[in-house]
């Protein structure tokens, strides 16, 4: 039998197929029969990752933030809307899915995080470990702890959330609320 993670990729690369296929090629009763755990709600998100000899460059990522829907179902939407909605890229081509690889991060439940100023949201945060939400002004954008790998400085890898949610760069200078999450992330080998 199949580990739950070998499944979950599964389910994300048979999702997208069915989009080029055109016909319905995962038996939802069938997985979650022989993997119950595929029924409890559960926030995951879905990217894929574009292989190109030695370089790897993101193709979509697009995930859910609290847990709203059953984990098979998570995967199934996030892993269609990341191949075809993520906003930054044009949808995935059929030539291009031998070329993906695929990542799932499935989420911990966010915790607000209290801190009076920066110097103490940096002694709070664990760069590497910690997903981040940041929510100023009715707006809101998330890191997976995976970017603190593409950004690893504190200042810069904030400078860029601020942007990512459509505020200015010093968007910490206001005191958004900060959420943090743990990630357990599965990739495709």
């Amino acid at each position: 039998m199949k580990t739950l993670d070998d499944v979950l990729l599964e389910l994300a690369r048979l999702a997208i197929y069915e989009e080029f296929v055109g016909n319905k090629l995962i038996d939802k009763q069938k997985y979650l029969e022989q993997y119950p755990e595929l029924a409890k709600e559960q926030a995951v998100f879905v990217t894929l990752n574009k292989v190109e000899g030695q370089r790897t460059s993101l193709r979509g990522c697009i995930g859910s933030i609290l847990p709203v829907r059953s984990l098979i179902d998570d995967v199934i939407y996030n892993a269609k809307a990341a191949a075809f909605n993520d906003p930054r890229f044009p949808p995935l081509k059929p030539q291009e899915f031998d070329e993906i690889k695929i990542e799932i991060s499935l989420l911990s439940i966010p915790e607000k995080v209290a801190y009076n100023d920066i110097a103490a949201l940096r002694q709070i945060l664990v760069p590497f470990k910690h997903g981040v939400i940041l929510k100023l002004s009715g707006r809101q954008a998330t890191f997976l702890p995976q970017v603190w790998e593409q950004i690893p400085d504190f200042d810069l890898f904030f400078v860029h959330l601020c942007e990512k949610a459509g505020l200015p760069a010093n968007c910490l200078d206001y005191h958004p609320e900060i959420y943090i999450y743990n990630v357990k992330k599965i990739e495709e080998k």
